[in-house]
């Protein structure tokens, strides 16, 4: 199909997109001859080469996520020496989370973007947002146990591997997609009650289901759109507070320690406000997602002239920082760490290990048949 005569085939798309009813009713759309989701997407990326290089964008950070974070979690596994320590154990946690919402996340925006329409309402929607929605929560709560072991680790060393036992360790990762679970679950209940099954196959006003653009589909159910805000905003409050409390004893610890030249010192700093702001990296899809959120309560972008573009600017800006901290997660709590990075050249050597004894046997296997 050519996407630039789909994109066009009709002049009322903008006039139609500034209506509010076109998002969460059926009812206009047997009226006109156009195709909804193009004039959707349209309204958002109306350039072309814009729309190319997302794609491109897109594609290379899947690609990137999903290598960097196999490599990672694959010599971590095959590492004796790291698999038993808890900070590494967490860090396995977080990478399969952020395997996870890669898998969901970039191949269906990329799909959208190659069609040029935006996603459809229905059962792969609904599921898309019932797994990113679990592993974003899995994500922060995972962050901060990761910054509360190393607290453990560096303020309380006599007692660390006492608090920190194998055991309890597993109900921590376990307790964490416990919780991740136990929120969602809870969000798409209260999501279901404004479910109609003849919203199934309306394209929806985004390439991902995303909290806004499933609300809107459903009519923004208030008890929903508010648990989920609520929620969110205090799990990210939580993890932010004890970031900060955890890395600012670490620092004060560093500080009252008696070095020469406090060179022990100036390095404690640089770790600490590296690990900061690589924590606002991490955090920034969940800041712009509560931007959005209390513009969407403040102004309604959906009935400005001009909110379709605003909410779609802030809806793609959202999509593009989600594949960031997949990428990056890795690359500051593995690859950052000498063991981590001394564990992956084994994994290569074992690779080709593995093959050399896969050639060998088959040599041998064919000096049999030749013998006999």
């Amino acid at each position: 199909m050519d996407h630039t005569k789909d994109m066009n085939r009709t002049g009322e798309c903008p006039a139609l997109l500034s209506l509010p009813e076109i998002v969460n009713s059926t009812a206009l759309i047997p009226k006109y001859e156009f195709d909804l989701g193009s004039c959707l997407f349209k309204s958002m990326l109306p350039s072309d080469s814009t729309v190319k290089v997302l794609v491109c964008i897109f594609v290379l950070l899947t690609i990137l996520s999903l290598a960097v974070n196999g490599c990672t979690l694959l010599g971590l596994g095959r590492s004796e020496d790291l698999s038993w320590e808890p900070r590494f154990a967490l860090l396995k946690n977080l990478i399969l989370s952020d395997l996870m919402l890669t898998i969901t996340q970039g191949p269906t925006v990329t799909y959208c973007l190659v069609q040029r329409r935006t996603l459809p309402y229905g059962p792969w929607c609904l599921t898309q947002f019932f797994v990113d929605s679990v592993c974003i929560f899995c994500t922060l709560f995972t962050i901060t146990c990761m910054a509360l072991e190393r607290y453990l680790y560096v303020c309380q060393a006599i007692y660390y591997l006492s608090i920190l036992t194998s055991q309890r360790l597993c109900f921590i990762m376990g307790l964490t997609w416990l919780l991740s679970l136990c929120i969602t679950v809870v969000i798409m209940i209260l999501l279901q009650q404004s479910h109609a099954s003849s919203l199934v196959g309306q394209p929806i006003a985004g390439l991902l289901c995303e909290p806004d653009t499933v609300e809107s589909v459903l009519g923004f159910p208030r008890a929903s759109a508010i648990f989920r805000k609520l929620v969110g905003i205090i799990v990210t409050f939580l993890c932010i507070l004890s970031y900060s409390f955890s890395y600012l004893r670490m620092y004060q610890e560093a500080r009252n320690a008696v070095q020469p030249f406090q060179q022990v010192n100036r390095r404690a700093g640089n770790t600490i406000l590296f690990y900061c702001s690589m924590l606002l990296l991490q955090l920034m899809p969940v800041l712009l997602k509560i931007i959005s959120d209390a513009l969407w309560e403040v102004i309604s972008p959906l009935t400005a002239p001009s909110g379709w573009k605003t909410a779609g600017t802030l809806h793609i800006m959202l999509l593009v920082m989600l594949q960031v901290p997949p990428c990056i997660n890795p690359l500051i709590y593995g690859l950052h760490n000498k063991e981590v990075r001394q564990a992956l050249p084994n994994l290569l050597r074992w690779r080709k290990d593995c093959l050399n004894l896969n050639v060998e046997e088959g040599s041998l296997r064919t000096q049999e048949t030749g013998r006999e």
